[in-house]
């Protein structure tokens, strides 16, 4: 029997109201949320700092209270790793929200992930005092939440676990998989990455989004079957498309090579074959499965320090003369204590002889980071404010400046599976251990590198766009970035193989030229998918760049220019029509206005 798994959420602030539109949109038998990401956890342990009763996601306690007896009414289980850092707590307001309201509500919660107490006994707490640990937290698997739903929960919260897991989960309490069915498990885990990022999947951040009605893109579902195949769809009537592209879209996202490790299985993403099944309907299968690896990830996350931030606006002419003069002047007002690190960047936006004074405008940034917070704080605003009257002509700040915030650091670690106390907390309060798996791949045979298609034939090439002819969706992975590209058809597919080498990447990319960079090959998505290490630094909450989670880093790709073979390229638009010339000896037109009509007097 098939089951029906919809999504509402792919992170901690997304459509609120997409819960109500899931329930109310079509039949389902579980709704999922994926609230947590590596910035989530940072978020949720200052909030537990300031008020250790929170920690978790308190806008699905929000959508609860609205949704929880329409979820009930209908028969529809909610898994949500919404707990975060405090899944019990979650759980007892769960409870305490459906006594309110007069429901017979049975919550089961999932627990084992935390483990900043233990810190210290995996050497993870560091020296510096100035760069405390605030979360430590395993990827934990499925079977905990499969556990819950075998006792009849309604809803079940979790800390952190693989994303994936919200889909597996159900999969293994409705189909019965064991840890043994490893293809099951394994298609399960790709129907789950599908659908973990919510609309990434019907269209939204999509390369050719203006092929389709994505104003409002409605979330997806996976129709799970027993086999771990299923098909990936959505409500009928809501926003968005669900095709072979935009699920290429999202599998390629934040992956690397072909093994896709989790908890429970090691997913082959080289085996997936995706087939279209009509309007809005996607069919995944063949996906094979391997033993999962003998450890868990870990995510820590500290403090990192402080950061400031200053934008300076350089106008008109001599805009090289006037950045230096600024950073020179900085440099001097700072010297006697210097913060730990000042990152210049230009934005150029300025056009010659502009229109606007915008458009005639440079903006240059300064980004300040120490571990103290007074040396980014008054003592750099300050040396930056005394220029007003004594720096560049035309000095100013686009706003007056800031207080320092505090910047977080992601770290991944691995854990031995059974050094983790997986426990599954049952509607009764029965606590439940999970075992780790009995059989774990400890060393994984290097795979055969796919063969490349045959190259393309050559012809008449044109200069334009990369992305005419190819899609790209990135995203990060603590201070990697994935960078993920596929071709539209098959003649496309022969010429970005052999095009887009990992040479060509760094030229067209020259942000990317001393990085360590990995190139994968998925000829079933005609796809090569890029892990570029290192490019965002320490993670996304350091800010270590413009675009510190990587999310444009495939537009900025896509926008690009190669010499395209021309067969690929859409027709050439044609060019504008000339206006006829007038002859010289034409009478000339009178110059006086037209006689306009007079406009209806206005009622009284």
């Amino acid at each position: 029997m098939v089951l029906r798994i919809g999504n509402a959420s792919g992170f901690y602030g997304d459509r609120f109201d997409a819960f109500r539109e899931m329930l109310t949109g079509g039949p389902l038998d579980v709704l999922t949320g994926d609230y947590l990401a590596e910035l989530t956890m940072l978020i949720l342990a200052r909030d537990r700092l300031r008020d250790p009763a929170r920690g978790y996601a308190r806008t699905f306690l929000q959508q609860a209270e609205q949704c929880l007896a329409e979820a009930l009414d209908r028969g529809v289980r909610i898994v949500v790793n919404a707990g975060g850092l405090n899944p019990a707590r979650l759980a007892e307001a769960l409870r305490e929200l459906a006594a309110r309201q007069g429901l017979r509500a049975k919550i089961g919660h999932v627990t084992g992930d935390e483990l900043l107490p233990r810190a210290h006994e995996f050497g993870w707490t560091g020296e510096d005092p100035r760069r405390p640990l605030l979360a430590a937290n395993a990827y934990l698997g499925a079977f905990g939440i499969a556990e819950c739903l075998r006792a009849g929960a309604d809803v079940v919260v979790t800390g952190r676990v693989t994303d994936a897991a919200l889909v597996v989960g159900p999969g293994i309490a409705h189909h019965g998989w064991t840890p043994d069915d490893l293809d099951a498990l394994a298609g399960a885990v790709v129907a789950g990455h599908v659908l973990e990022c919510g609309a990434q999947a019907t269209g939204g951040n999509y390369a050719f989004f203006a092929e389709h009605d994505v104003d409002h893109p409605g979330f997806p579902i996976a129709e799970l079957h027993a086999d771990g195949s299923s098909v990936i769809t959505k409500h009928p009537g809501t926003g968005g498309a669900v095709t072979v592209e935009t699920v290429t879209a999202q599998l390629l996202y934040e992956t690397g090579g072909p093994r896709y490790l989790g908890p429970d299985v090691t997913a082959r993403l080289d085996t997936v074959t995706l087939t279209a099944q009509g309007t809005d309907r996607v069919r995944i299968d063949g996906v094979g499965g391997e033993a999962p690896p003998p450890t868990l990830k870990v995510g820590l996350n500290r403090l990192g320090g402080y950061r400031n931030e200053l934008v300076f606006v350089l106008t008109g002419l001599d805009v090289e003369a006037k950045s230096a003069l600024v950073q020179r002047q900085l440099a001097r007002a700072l010297a006697a204590d210097p913060p730990a690190a000042l990152r210049w960047t230009e934005t150029r936006t300025q056009h010659p002889d502009a229109d606007t004074e915008e458009r005639a405008s440079t903006l240059l940034r300064l980004t300040a980071r120490d571990p103290q917070e007074h040396k980014v704080g008054r003592a750099l605003t300050a040396a930056a404010v005394e220029l007003g009257l004594a720096g560049y002509p035309g000095f100013h700040l686009t706003a007056p400046p800031v207080r320092p915030s505090p910047y977080g650091v992601f770290e991944a670690r691995e854990l031995s599976q059974k050094a983790v106390d997986h426990t599954a907390h049952l509607p009764t309060g029965t606590p439940v251990p999970v075992p780790p798996p009995a059989a774990t791949l400890h060393r994984q045979l290097p795979l055969p590198a796919p063969e490349l298609p045959p190259p393309p034939e050559p012809g008449p090439t044109r200069r334009a766009p990369l992305g005419l002819i190819a899609g790209a969706r990135s995203g990060d992975k603590g201070g990697d970035a994935n960078l993920g590209v596929w071709a539209r058809d098959e003649a496309g597919w022969r010429w970005l193989a052999h095009t887009l080498t990992t040479a060509r990447l760094r030229e067209l990319l020259p942000e990317t030229a001393e990085l360590e960079i990995e190139r994968h090959l998925f000829p079933n998505l005609r796809a090569v998918n890029f892990t570029l290490h290192g490019l965002l630094g320490e993670g996304v909450a350091a800010q270590a760049r413009f675009d510190p989670q990587a999310k444009a880093l495939g537009e900025w790709l896509r926008s690009r220019h190669l010499d395209l073979p021309a067969a690929l390229l859409p027709p050439a638009p044609p060019p504008a029509p000339r206006l006829p010339t007038i002859p010289t000896s034409a009478p000339q037109l009178p110059t006086t206005p037209p006689v306009r009509p007079e406009p209806p007097e206005a009622p009284l």
